[in-house]
């Protein structure tokens, strides 16, 4: 005898699909995949800026 016949017997409703939730977290680099690699861009050129400045004679 199947599940849909027994919970019928039974007068059960029908089963409900579950649906897997993700976690309501703010991710921000789900949301934004890419940040990482523009947030090290912006590091490396700010770290190259600030040796140019450290090495220069003033």
């Amino acid at each position: 005898m199947g599940e849909a016949k027994r919970r019928r017997d039974a007068k059960l409703p029908p089963r409900t699909s579950r649906k897997e939730t993700k976690p309501n977290s703010l991710n921000i680099f789900l949301k934004y995949p890419r940040l990482p690699l523009y947030i090290g861009l912006l590091l490396a050129i700010y770290l190259v800026f600030d040796w140019i400045h450290l090495n220069s004679p003033s």
